[in-house]
């Protein structure tokens, strides 16, 4: 598939009638885990039609900047309306997890939650995080990943069919061994949670942090 998704207008249309059982009774635990402390400038990647808007609301007194970054158009339009109902000012920009456009060490918190399943590179999006991050700054995600035993295996099967019918999802995707592995970011929590439902059932959950450049890295080159 490479680097192209293919964003379907129904995705956006019914996406928020699709997950109304589990925005309400199953995510807002793991959402104000997201959201709670967040501070000074925000940015949300794959930020969808607003999920996280009312729990960063909370948060609104110590925001001083919110950028949500989202490439589908559909996603983007009802974005830019949920975003007129919260108390704090944001932006909506259409852009691509692996190329933010942000300034090296410009943003505190960085926020992704059930977006790591479509993204085309993962490395790049993550190297990428670990880039715009100021080194106190902090990585906080809420990610669905590949289950284990006949829940995974099916989820290995159905995933090239899912992917191309829903944006590029995958259902298997193992998250947190790519987190563990990238050199940029270092995962300080992570835990795993039984959420949604079938073919999505487990998620993981965390923060990591930037981590510092060696003293080779900061060499300018000669």
């Amino acid at each position: 598939m490479g680097d192209t998704v293919r964003f379907h207008p129904w995705i956006a249309r019914l996406y928020d009638y699709i997950n109304v059982y589990f925005e309400h009774r199953q995510a807002p635990r793991h959402r104000e885990y997201l959201a709670s402390g967040c501070a000074g400038t925000v940015v949300e990647i794959g930020a969808g039609t607003g999920t996280m808007l009312p729990y960063l609301d909370r948060e609104a007194a110590a925001l001083e900047t919110y950028c949500a970054v989202e490439p589908d158009p559909g996603m983007h339009r009802r974005l830019a309306r949920r975003l007129t109902d919260v108390s704090f000012d944001g932006d909506v920009v259409a852009a691509r997890a692996e190329r933010l456009p942000f300034v090296d060490d410009s943003v505190d918190t960085v926020v992704a939650s059930c977006v790591f399943c479509s993204i085309p590179d993962i490395d790049g999006a993550l190297a990428e995080i670990a880039r715009v991050l100021k080194p106190d700054g902090e990585f906080r995600f809420f990610e669905h990943v590949r289950s284990s035993g006949l829940v995974g295996r099916s989820q290995d099967l159905l995933t090239p069919l899912w992917a191309r019918a829903g944006g590029n999802c995958h259902l298997n995707r193992e998250f947190l061994p790519r987190m563990a592995d990238h050199p940029a970011l270092e995962r300080i929590e992570a835990e795993t949670h039984t959420a949604g439902h079938y073919p999505i059932r487990e998620f993981a959950r965390g923060r990591a942090v930037p981590v510092a450049p060696t003293a080779a890295e900061r060499r300018p080159n000669s």
